[in-house]
């Protein structure tokens, strides 16, 4: 599967050929280095290891800096693997831009993680409602999240049951986006709609 990382830059609009206005999300896409190539005889199966995002030295291991050197470049902050990429002529060491992946039209999958939101309650996390009715005494209820459904028996919690806690900070795949633009010159690709994570934050565009 084709892809490339990139990096979130944030969200504008444009407009399309019917002149309506289209939301749309920036990204950064590469320039991204072959960092290694498996093939099936070497390793079981095909792919293309790309590495994107400059790292200091004092921050990367050993290994990885031997692992670099490998392909004449400096560290990386983020490392993907592809598999059954169809540029399998690359070699380590290539540089990949945006432009050898995707066209215009081209539709792709986003992958990141969502904003953390720290500890929420159940209104915030899952969509409750709450008490509606905020009379008859129900002065205090109205993001409260109500019973849980435990008794003398079963004496405990289910597990799963969605109560208060820690919310966001997931990994997400947003399938079927749209590439609307490409900017070769300045490696940008605006993708119709949201794409999961803050701005600054890495993300994964496959094909």
């Amino acid at each position: 599967m084709n892809g490339i990382i990139g990096k979130k830059i944030g969200m504008t609009s444009i407009f399309d050929e019917s002149g309506r206005n289209v939301a749309c999300t920036v990204i950064e896409a590469g320039p991204c280095v072959v960092t290694q190539v498996k093939t099936v005889e070497t390793d079981g199966y095909n792919s293309l290891q790309l590495g994107y995002g400059d790292a200091k030295t004092k921050n990367t291991s050993q290994a990885l800096l031997g692992h670099f050197d490998k392909a004449k470049t400096g560290p990386k902050r983020k490392v993907v693997e592809f598999r059954n990429f169809d540029l399998v002529e690359k070699a380590v060491g290539d540089i990949l831009k945006v432009e050898d992946v995707f066209d215009e039209g081209d539709l792709v999958s986003a992958t990141g993680t969502t904003k953390g939101k720290g500890f929420q309650g159940v209104v915030k996390r899952h969509n409750f409602s709450g008490v509606n009715d905020a009379t008859h005494g129900q002065h205090n209820r109205q993001r409260a999240p109500g019973s849980i459904g435990a008794a003398s028996y079963p004496a405990r919690v289910f597990k799963g049951m969605r109560m208060a806690g820690r919310t966001g900070g997931n990994r997400v795949q947003v399938k079927n986006l749209r590439v609307l633009k490409v900017f070769p010159e300045k490696n940008l690709v605006l993708v119709k709609g949201a794409v999961p994570g803050h701005k600054g934050s890495y993300v994964i565009l496959e094909k």
